[in-house]
Order: structure tokens, then C-alpha cells, then sequence
């Protein structure tokens, strides 16, 4: 069992910058890959990013190209989703999730955080 918690979200103007934590505890953190996801009202949930368990390879939704950047650190057994340039249509729930073996644009992740708002104002 992995127990994951967000944190980080926030209010911010277009333009503007936030960075979310993904505190896991549980299960090793390590050997888990991580995405994170959004789900704004009436859409369904999407995938933002992921990261393979050692933190080499990162995956990006087309939206968030060259504007967010996902990383994590092991040893803190945290997760992160660094947001640059933020639009309007960013503003969604923000959910971190894991899973063992690789890391898919699916929402097909054993372990799910409850998520965090994130608001971006024109």
C-alpha cells in the first residue's frame, strides 16, 4: 500500500508559477513510476506527466510541453510538478499517482493521491 498526498496548489494569474509536492509513504516510493494527472469540470482526467522510477525518462502532455517539468527525489520519497507560464486552462484538480513498471498516458495507476486545486486567473 502507497499512500500519496499533494500539496502546493493554489490561486495564481496567468502567467504565473507553482510547484506541487507529492509526499508518498508506505510501500517503497522508489520502485514505483509516477504520473501526474488533472481533471477540470465536466472533463475527464488526463494525463499532464510521468516520470519512470529512476528519474530518467519524462513524459509530457502536448498542453504542458516546455512549460511544466516533473522530477522527484527518492530519497524524500516526493514527487514534483514545477508550473511555468500558467494558463487558464490549467486550472483543474491536480492528482499524483504511482505505479509499478512503466510509466503510460493511461490512468491505469495502483495508487492515487485525493489531489489539489489549482486556479489560474485571466
Amino acid at each position: 500500500q502507497v499512500q500519496l498526498v499533494e500539496s502546493g496548489g493554489g490561486l495564481v494569474q496567468a502567467g504565473g508559477s507553482l510547484r506541487l509536492s507529492c509526499a508518498a509513504s508506505g510501500r517503497t516510493f522508489s520502485s514505483y513510476a509516477m504520473g501526474w494527472f488533472r481533471q477540470a469540470p465536466g472533463k475527464e482526467r488526463e494525463f499532464v506527466a510521468g516520470i519512470t522510477w529512476t528519474g530518467a525518462r519524462q513524459v509530457y502532455a502536448d498542453p504542458v510541453k516546455g512549460r511544466f517539468t516533473i522530477s522527484r527525489d527518492n530519497a524524500k520519497h516526493t514527487g514534483y510538478l514545477q508550473m511555468n507560464s500558467l494558463k487558464p486552462e490549467d486550472t483543474a484538480v491536480y492528482y499524483c499517482a504511482v505505479r509499478q513498471g512503466i510509466v503510460t498516458i493511461t490512468t491505469a495507476y495502483d495508487y492515487w493521491g485525493q489531489g489539489t486545486q489549482v486556479t489560474v486567473s485571466s
